[in-house]
């Protein structure tokens, strides 16, 4: 078993699953100058036994070969790609898997979902000299990121005092042990989830005095040699530009998907593709809502959503689709919640609060700031209720080991949720991409995904995979997708709810 504070995860081979999960292969050698390290203007890549024409359902294969600044072929893996195949003038997109052959060369499968006309595209993220600076500083440096907390309480005369000061999770060794040791701190334990927030100690006020919480900044600790390696993100490489010519199978070969949505669905890669701005899903098979329709969906529904700002986008979508769907104004920090929505004539109502911390937010009430276990754990469930959540973006400066112990809690939590109430709906929604920086690089969000699915890989939700859907969409990226996007995963959301 595999103990991670008070939480256990059961199976003599789950911390194996677990190491091959987020396993990522690191240079063989010294990288003694920055011209050693991947260079996107000399990798190029090719399309293997390129043919003149494809049937719908085939797969093509590329192969990238990674060169350095010196134009010498790499003869070791770790770097991070991302493919698709695309036609811009249809709208149409597909992600492709890569493979490490770690030898310096990648390659990487396509389906070929839709009738008509694609290109290759691939695009180098961080080079393999760039994921290591990125691991050093996920384990080593996580108050890169700091927040602060807001002291308030009374003074003499009638007077009121306020202190403003560095707070932080509390973990060892990952340089967060700068805020100090012994009596430097007030420290915040939560006998639930076993894990420690803790502020410097204000200079005039109790620990008792803490009312309020925000994102405090960032501390770039990059070395000069760092921030070159970090340079090269986000590239296009040179490759095979063939239009790939798509026609109607003569056999068997199809793409659709007959499954109904249900919990434990594989995500299998691809996921799904856009053809004309609609998302074709693999997992299973999916609906395509009106205004109506996800009022009908919703109704007689408690919708609890828990997690970042993508998540809240998810809350904003039925606010605005659904007209009958009244938001109310709780006078909270808009960020980080609790909102709420009712729809009394259809009996909906609809939550959405931010995740406990660590939060990057605009100053909150800490007694809004709530753990997602601890919200879980105080539900009753039920047929009629759905609880969601996502956790991500604000975990990506922590050791992989933080990550998992609060995954971990929220597992047991949704376990005992579903042992009480098994008509709970249980939904998972995955980490988008979008940041490409030592603060939130698409790296560090596939690796939390990649421990997500291991996780509740057996436990009976759903798991929504936006990965792909946000990796391989024509729009620019960003954090914060577009309502195209959006619009799709709402479609997955509710077809997973009502998949009749």
């Amino acid at each position: 078993m595999i103990l991670y504070g008070c939480m256990v995860l059961h199976g003599s081979d789950a911390y194996y699953r677990l190491q091959q999960a987020v396993y990522w292969d690191r240079p063989d050698r010294s990288i003694t100058n920055v011209s050693m390290s991947t260079s996107s203007a000399h990798t190029t890549f090719i399309i293997e036994n390129l043919k003149e024409s494809y049937q719908i359902g085939e797969e093509l294969f590329v192969t990238v070969h990674a060169k350095n600044f010196e134009n010498t072929s790499k003869s070791y893996g770790g770097d991070f790609f991302q493919a698709k195949l695309f036609w811009s003038k249809t709208k149409a997109s597909v992600f492709g898997e890569v493979v490490d052959l770690l030898n310096g060369s990648y390659s990487v499968r396509f389906l070929l979902p839709w009738v008509g006309l694609a290109q290759v595209a691939v695009r180098l993220i961080h080079s393999s000299e760039a994921v290591q600076v990125l691991k050093r500083h996920r384990d080593t440096d996580s108050d890169r990121v700091y927040f602060n907390g807001y002291y308030e309480g009374p003074g003499p005369n009638k007077t009121r005092l306020s202190e403003t000061v560095t707070c932080n999770v509390k973990w060892d060794k990952n340089g967060l042990e700068r805020m100090g040791t012994g009596d430097c701190c007030c420290e915040y334990n939560d006998p639930r989830t076993q894990e420690t927030w803790r502020c410097q100690r204000p200079k005039s006020l109790p620990c008792s005095a803490l009312v309020y919480h925000s994102m405090g900044g960032y501390r770039n600790r990059l070395t000069n040699k760092e921030k070159m390696f970090m340079t090269q993100t986000n590239k296009g490489i040179i490759g095979d530009k063939s239009i790939i010519k798509i026609f109607h199978s003569n056999g068997n070969e199809t793409t659709d998907v007959t499954e109904k949505c249900r919990p434990g669905l594989h995500t299998p890669v691809p996921a799904g593709f856009y053809l004309k701005d609609v998302w074709t899903s693999f997992v299973c098979s999916t609906r395509h809502f009106t205004t109506l329709t996800t009022t009908e969906c919703l109704k007689n529904k408690h919708i609890y959503m828990m997690g970042d700002s993508t998540m809240r986008q998810w809350f904003e979508f039925f606010v605005k689709t659904v007209s009958t769907l009244k938001q109310m104004n709780l006078h909270v920090q808009y960020q980080s919640g609790p909102l709420i929505a009712v729809d009394v004539e259809n009996n909906i109502d609809l939550h959405w609060r931010a995740h406990g911390v660590p939060l990057r937010t605009r100053k909150s009430a800490v007694a809004d700031l709530h753990y997602i276990s601890n919200e879980i754990d105080d539900q009753a469930g039920g047929p009629h209720t759905v609880f969601i959540f996502n956790l991500g973006p604000h975990f990506t400066t922590y050791p992989l080991d933080f990550y998992t112990h609060r995954v971990l809690r929220i597992r047991k939590a949704v376990l005992a949720l579903l042992q009480r109430a098994p008509a709970t709906t249980v939904i998972i929604k995955t980490v988008n991409t979008g940041y490409k920086d030592i603060f939130g690089s698409d790296w560090y969000s596939l690796q939390l995904n990649r421990v997500l699915h291991w996780a509740f890989q057996d436990v009976g939700v759903y798991i929504l995979d936006v990965w792909q859907m946000t990796a391989c969409h024509y729009s620019k990226e960003n954090i914060h997708p577009g309502p195209v996007i959006i619009k799709n995963e709402m479609d997955i959301l509710l077809s997973f709810l009502c998949p009749e």
